[in-house]
This record gives C-alpha cells, sequence and structure tokens, in this order.
C-alpha cells in the first residue's frame, strides 16, 4: 500500500467532515461508519489517524477553539478599550450565537457525559480563565473600572458560572431557568464594579437554545 503524501490534508479532510456532520447531526447521532461515509475514506485510513469517533470529535473542538481564542485575544489585546468595556465585549462574543450554535448542535448535554464535562472545566481553569478573563480584570483594577482585589479567583467564577451554570449546553434548561440565572448572574458581580455582562441579546440567545432543548414548552408558561 502506498504512503500518504499528504497526511495534514487528510486529517483537515476527516475533521471538516465530522465537524459538518456533528453540527447536522450531533455528536450522539454521528457514526465513525457516517464519517467514513462522507470522506470516502477507507475505516484504516481513519484509524490511522485517530483512534476513536471522540477523539475527532476533540480535534474538532480544539479547531473551534482555536477560532475563538482568535477572536477573544483581538478583544483582549485591544488598546482603545477600558477594563470593563473588554470584560463585556468578551462576553457578547463568547456567548453569541456563532459560537453557541455549534457547540449546542455538535454536543451531548455535558452533565451526560463526564469527560466532556472534565474538558470544559480544565478549559477554564487553564485557558480561559487565566489567559482571557484575567488579564482584563486585571487592567479593570488599573483604570479604576473593575474592583477587586483577587482577579484570577474573580475570573474562574465568572466563567464557571456561566459556562456551566446559566448555558443550556450543560443540561436541558427551560426559558424561565436562564431568564432566572442570568439576573441572578448580574447581581453576583456588581459588587465589583462588573454590570449587565449577560445583556438582553445574550439573554435571548441564551432561551432560543433552552427552547430548542424544550420543544414542547411555550414562551408564556415559562418566562418570569
Amino acid at each position: 500500500m502506498g504512503r500518504n503524501k499528504y497526511p495534514e490534508e487528510t486529517v483537515r479532510k476527516i475533521v471538516d467532515t465530522a465537524e459538518s456532520l456533528f453540527i447536522e447531526k450531533g455528536y450522539d447521532h454521528t457514526s465513525l461508519q457516517d464519517i467514513i461515509a462522507a470522506t470516502g475514506l477507507s475505516k484504516g485510513a481513519i484509524y490511522h489517524h485517530f483512534t476513536s469517533k471522540e477523539a475527532i470529535f476533540y480535534s474538532v473542538c480544539d479547531r473551534i477553539g482555536q477560532r475563538n481564542g482568535e477572536v477573544l485575544s483581538a478583544v483582549r489585546d485591544d488598546p482603545r478599550l477600558s477594563g470593563i468595556v473588554k470584560l463585556r465585549t468578551i462576553f457578547k462574543v463568547s456567548l453569541q450565537p456563532e459560537r453557541q450554535a455549534k457547540m449546542f448542535c455538535m454536543m451531548p448535554y455535558l452533565l451526560d457525559n463526564d469527560k466532556f464535562l472534565a474538558t470544559e472545566m480544565r478549559s477554564i481553569f487553564m485557558e480561559v480563565a487565566p489567559d482571557f478573563i484575567e488579564p482584563i480584570l486585571r487592567q479593570g483594577m488599573a483604570d479604576g473600572s473593575i474592583r477587586t482585589d483577587h482577579p484570577r479567583e474573580l475570573a474562574e467564577a465568572m466563567m464557571l458560572l456561566s459556562d456551566l451554570w446559566i448555558n443550556p449546553i450543560v443540561r436541558p434548561t427551560t426559558p424561565a431557568e436562564v431568564r432566572a440565572r442570568c439576573a441572578v448572574y448580574n447581581r453576583l458581580f456588581e459588587s465589583f464594579g462588573v454590570t449587565g455582562l449577560i445583556d438582553q441579546e445574550i439573554i435571548d440567545t441564551l432561551v432560543h437554545y433552552a427552547e430548542m432543548s424544550h420543544p414542547s414548552i411555550s414562551e408564556g408558561t415559562t418566562s418570569n
């Protein structure tokens, strides 16, 4: 059998195809055979690069994470913005439709998969909080727009609650629960000078995803 001269292109093809299938059908409803059929590659070619569907999924998530990291870095490094404005902007781009739509369509609920939940928590503690949120909080401390003596801990708390508590991707959540959690979230951080992080546009987006997971629940019976 001839050697693959372009392994990077093969890996890219597998990941591109898997991402499309995961978005279209969801992780749970996409089989490895679906990926094999859609790529036109042999099972051996797939297994040469990936040990399982889960391994492919992690590569898809890593690529999405890299794209998001570029966007978040641009906000963090923008010299025109104060700390609090950067914080509001970074929440807006993090919780707004493109990223959330892809992740919501692809992923099983995190509470149903210990590995995926652990991966999300590790990302918060090892990447998102220290690399993006904490530097912004420190800038806010310096320019007076944010009040805290514990920027790392505040960054971790903000991200844990936003990613694992108010986000419907963790478990099925009603629109009313989303709104209530967003209201509590905003109140929790007011004493630090951090106001209105979860604005109405973000709330509406999160409610939309909650409604997707509860299609039988009408808006009239769930709103606060």
